[in-house]
């Protein structure tokens, strides 16, 4: 009878810590999007560099997920015959924790402002 019930306890556990780790990494997903856009969005500006836009996805990626190590990389390219900046971003998926062996790709795109655009 406890024997039934501990592995009972045992597999609410683990199934509890496996949503958890969905949640972890959907959660990761969403903010490397999010930050990827943003990084976009600076780099669309009129004036701005595609440097601008790679540093400010990077360095928001730092903030929101610390430990984390991202790689950013913008460039031009076009969105129903308009110029835009696309920022895709890098990152080990997590598995455990924080730390896994996959690799996480995020892209946000934004459209390029200025004239001539």
């Amino acid at each position: 009878m406890i024997t039934e019930q501990l592995m009972g306890m045992v597999l609410v556990v683990l199934l509890a810590l496996g949503v958890m780790q969905v949640a972890l990494a959907v959660h990761v997903r969403n903010t490397m999007i999010e930050c990827a856009v943003e990084g976009a969005r600076l780099a669309g500006r009129d004036g701005a560099d595609l440097a601008d836009g790679e540093a400010r996805a990077k360095n928001l990626a730092a903030q929101a997920i610390p430990g984390i190590v991202t790689t950013a990389h913008a460039h031009r390219t076009t969105v129903g015959g308009l110029q835009a900046v696309a920022v895709e971003l890098s990152a080990s998926m997590p598995v455990i924790g924080l730390w896994g062996p996959g690799d996480l790709k995020a892209r946000g795109t934004a459209l390029q402002e200025g004239p001539g655009a």
